[in-house]
């Protein structure tokens, strides 16, 4: 029993330095290159209702509830949604737009638990093709910034997903 104990105090131990080593912030970023001019492919994300016809996640749940306000591809337009356990409930709101370069947002997430994200679509021209960079930044509260070792596969899973169906609309 004392060695079991001794084990389990061991395990304990490192992960509360894993827990403090990682720290908060939680960051993450996938890139793809669409063979389309930056015009283009800024069409497809300059604005809410642009951006959710490639978005991952309206796939999750058809019944998806989802309203938008603000003016449609300048700062401040947002749309909020409620859905079910997979999409939760919450906003997202345009904050910056550089045109044909970088859109900036400000996720809201009220569930299934409250937090809050920031995230970017930055588009870089090369030639006739267009590299497009859609990132993430949180902060994860100890011990929940252990779940960002587990985020990251679900994450690249999703943002790869979402940025195929951008790459696919883009080359039409």
């Amino acid at each position: 029993m004392k060695t079991f104990l001794k084990i389990l105090l061991a395990l304990v131990v490192v992960l509360i330095i894993v827990m403090f080593a990682i720290g908060k912030s939680y960051h993450f970023e996938k890139s793809i290159v669409i063979n389309a001019p930056v015009e283009k492919v800024w069409q497809n994300v300059n604005s809410m209702k642009a951006f959710n016809q490639w978005n991952p996640w309206m796939e999750l749940d058809p019944n998806l509830k989802m309203d938008y306000s603000g003016t449609s591809g300048e700062i401040g337009d947002q749309y909020c949604w409620e859905g079910n356990d997979d999409v939760g409930k919450g906003c997202q709101i345009i904050t910056a737009l550089e045109p044909n370069r970088k859109q900036s947002t400000k996720m809201l997430f009220k569930e299934p638990f409250e937090s809050d994200a920031t995230s970017d679509l930055i588009l870089t021209p090369q030639g006739n093709t267009t590299k497009v960079t859609w990132d993430m930044d949180c902060e994860l509260e100890y011990p929940m910034n252990l779940m960002g070792f587990f985020m990251t596969g679900q994450m690249d899973k999703s943002y790869g997903s979402g940025l195929n169906k951008l790459k696919e609309i883009s080359e039409r």
